[in-house]
């Protein structure tokens, strides 16, 4: 466990790091468009100028976030003149029922097409999931969205139109090889039913690969979030991120990139975990 949260702590703190010096050398860091505007005069330009140059240095501005982050500071939005924390109060929740519907819809439509498939011994039930997975996995998430957009469809289902393809083929290989041991041929020969062979004797042994996949989902479908909810105009951090981006905003993208890797650290660790508590009794 120690080891854990000290790979968790390590990893945020050189994401975060690594976010601030992308952004840093990213072209056009330190101009602002409101220079742009006409009605202007120079001395707003020159405080304009002022403002973006406590953020020239990385390592400084990165540092003095940390010790302001102690404090529960995480700084201001540059672009949206707000309260970062306030911003994320606001924007999580939101992110969290997409992420949430979007597992829950696609682990459960890979499972019973899956499960479907083995049970029924059926070779059309499994072409016609992986065609589905397929063709799914061929269309960009931006082409996704906005055909949601213009079909006027409920935004959060793109995302488990993202997840399923993905976990729908793991899923797959992992329960077809499961399925394939002696030992499932066995308890078939000796007459055990669908229900029990299918969970004590396929599913359980293929647990621990199931946990890790299911850690990886998360972090998939958070990264596909920012671009559904940019395109979809759903207000959560990755319509968040997406401003930020546009914006160079630096206290907010930082915040935002160690926001995600918290959460996904978090979930691939959880699933370790579990995979290793699970791993003695399956095997």
């Amino acid at each position: 466990m120690g080891k854990h949260v000290a790979r968790i702590l390590l990893t945020v703190l050189l994401g975060g790091i690594l976010g601030a010096t992308l952004l840093r050398v990213a072209p056009g860091f330190g101009v602002d468009e409101e220079e742009l505007d006409s009605r202007l005069n120079d001395q707003s330009i020159r405080a304009l100028r002022q403002e973006q140059q406590t953020d020239t240095n990385v390592i400084t501005f990165y540092f003095r976030y940390l010790g302001r982050m102690l404090h529960g500071d995480l700084g201001i939005s540059r672009t949206l003149r707000r309260p970062v924390s306030e911003l994320l109060r606001e924007r999580l929740p939101e992110t969290a029922k997409s992420v949430t519907l979007s597992l829950a819809l696609g682990w459960a439509l890979s499972f019973a097409l899956v499960i479907l498939a083995l049970m029924s011994r059926s070779w059309s039930v499994d072409l016609f999931g992986s065609v589905i997975s397929g063709f799914l996995l061929c269309l960009p998430a931006a082409v996704l969205s906005v055909l949601f957009v213009m079909s006027r469809a409920p935004a959060r289902l793109v995302l488990a139109l993202i997840v399923f393809p993905n976990v729908y083929r793991y899923v797959r290989n992992l329960l077809l090889r499961s399925a394939s041991q002696p030992h499932v041929l066995m308890a078939q020969a000796k007459g055990l039913g669908n229900f029990r062979i299918m969970l004590w004797h396929i599913l359980w042994p293929a647990a621990p690969q199931l946990l890790a996949l299911g850690g990886v989902s998360v972090s998939l479908a958070l990264t596909a979030a920012i671009p559904v909810e940019a395109l979809c105009d759903l207000p959560g951090i990755g319509q968040l991120a997406w401003k930020a981006a546009l914006g160079r905003d630096l206290y907010l993208l930082v915040n935002l990139t160690m926001v995600v890797t918290v959460i996904t650290l978090l979930a691939n660790s959880a699933s370790n975990l579990l995979g290793e508590a699970f791993r003695p009794s399956a095997a």
